[in-house]
């Protein structure tokens, strides 16, 4: 648990740190840009994820569960064998994929976007794709060897910095979308190498010296990554069918407002993603050895947490929206619903916890491959009929109600094979704070316009502190149990140390 809660938060301060400086760097980037440059990103994006889906083969995720389970059991030759080829497929696969997104993507730009524009940027986008390739592979072997403080280090507190500085630079000399893109890539070359460095600097010497060719790769890692890659093909379609659509059926300019809103959206359910970065090996860990309790124990007081720092931030996103917006500027206050519809889904996604992890790394991701496969053919028939009656809107009440309904059969799945569920009597404890912090956060919407406050973005962030005051006072007066003072002990140590103070005992 005190592993857990560490590594989570310091991916958590990671993220925060990215998307407070992302998000400033993007209400920049739409003032300089505007909607239609960047719906002209937002598009290109689709195209490298779709292409995405095909260059990592589904060996990043591998690399997650077996170069922790290789590291463990001293199986040197396997790990050298697994790190070796895998860098091998990834290379060939990403010259492929590059070259031939260089054939389609223009056919894809002019005859389904209706965007020519878009062409000219084919080229940086295949960059883009080859080198995310790499850095997600390598930053998924940092995950293996359960060191995600470093990676978090590596790509949020030294990449992010990096791809605002050179995009500032590149757009004020006058590059536009290209500045943007060129200062992408030059970012992400830095953190390529440092996380190459960082990989080779961890794998035990044993396993850097191993022969060539000694072992063979296991099965088992092919049938894995097959599987994860049938994954990543559906969760493309989840993730990426709302903007295709929106691109197919409207203009450029509302999938620009969307993609802003969409970015904001992604970041409700930070804390499952910090919790989620270190917990799913050791899903895969406890579940190997039979550690059925124990691993119950965790999914339920973590997805408690995990809840509880996600709803004040749910209440600011859903009671703010319009000048959430509003700080993008004045053409994308357009998109609060979509932000409103896309938070609301999110918190659902928050409420049940890592459901999809616990399948994936429990040998059950037929489970979640079934599931995924429903809930695409859903999400494409919903923003379907909703798209041309509800625009933007209709599609991000698809998205919700997909990514609402998904989680829904997740936990029943992982009821149905785990036997284990997140939720238990002490849930009641969040009823109170949730409550007072909603009609507080409500309250301080109300008086910011009532007195026309400005500026807007230093309300917001002020809406945000009481929000998360007010949550957190009263959910310690209702008191903690054992476990959850074992996380606020964990994280409270943590920060002594960066403080440069030796916590007590």
């Amino acid at each position: 648990m005190g592993k857990i809660s560490r590594h989570s938060a310091v991916f958590f301060v990671g993220t925060l740190f990215t998307a407070v400086a992302g998000y400033l760097f993007k209400i920049y980037l739409a003032r300089v840009l505007g909607a239609e440059a960047l719906g002209i990103y937002a598009l290109g994006m689709t195209i490298v994820g779709f292409f995405a889906l095909f260059n990592g083969l589904g060996l990043p995720q591998a690399a997650v569960r077996f170069v922790a389970a290789y590291s463990a059991t001293g199986q040197w030759q396997r790990l050298h064998a697994f790190l070796r080829r895998a860098f091998g497929l990834l290379g060939t696969a990403n010259v492929v994929l590059a070259a031939a997104m260089m054939v389609v993507g223009p056919w894809l730009a002019r005859s389904l976007y209706h965007v020519p524009a878009l062409v000219p940027y084919l080229q940086l986008f295949a960059v883009v794709l080859i080198l995310g390739a790499f850095t997600l592979f390598l930053g998924q072997v940092l995950a293996g060897y359960k060191d995600v403080a470093l990676r978090t280090v590596v790509t949020n507190l030294i990449g992010s910095p990096l791809n605002i500085v050179f995009g500032v630079v590149l757009l004020s000399l006058g590059f536009g979308l290209r500045g943007y893109l060129l200062a992408q890539i030059a970012s992400t070359v830095i953190v390529l190498l440092l996380l190459l460095a960082a990989s080779w600097r961890l794998t035990p010497r044993e396993a850097r010296r191993a022969p060539h060719g000694a072992v063979p790769v296991e099965r088992e890692v092919f049938w894995f990554s097959a599987a994860v890659f049938g994954v990543s093909i559906l969760e493309f379609v989840l993730a990426q069918a709302d903007k295709i659509l929106l691109g197919a059926f409207l203009d450029v300019r509302q999938v620009g407002i969307y993609s802003v809103a969409a970015t904001l959206v992604a970041f409700v359910p930070v804390a499952l993603q910090s919790v989620n970065q270190i917990f799913s090996p050791t899903i895969a860990d406890l579940h190997a050895r039979g550690e059925r309790a124990l691993l119950g124990r965790l999914f339920q007081t973590l997805t408690k947490w995990i809840l509880g720092l996600t709803l004040p931030l749910v209440f600011v996103m859903i009671i703010f929206s319009k000048p959430l917006m509003r700080l993008f500027g004045p053409a994308f206050e357009a998109g609060w619903l979509v932000l409103s519809l896309g938070t609301i889904g999110q918190s659902i996604n928050a409420g049940v916890g890592s459901v999809g992890y616990l399948l994936l790394m429990s040998g059950n991701q037929a489970r979640l491959i079934r599931v995924q496969v429903v809930m695409a053919v859903f999400m494409v028939a919903a923003a379907l009929a909703l798209v041309r009656p509800f625009g933007m809107a209709g599609v991000a009440l698809a998205a919700a109600l997909t990514n609402g309904l998904s989680n829904y059969l997740y936990l029943r799945h992982v009821r149905a094979a785990l036997h284990l569920s997140p939720y238990n009597r002490t849930y009641l404890h969040l009823i109170g704070p949730g409550v007072v912090s909603l009609a507080a956060t409500a309250g301080f919407r109300l008086l910011v316009r009532s007195w026309d406050l400005h500026p807007e973005w230093f309300w917001i962030g002020m809406a945000l502190v009481v929000s998360y005051a007010t949550f957190c006072g009263l959910w310690l007066l209702a008191g903690l149990d054992n476990d959850d003072r074992m996380i606020v002990a964990a994280i409270r140590s943590r920060a002594l140390v960066a403080l440069g103070r030796t916590p007590s005992l």
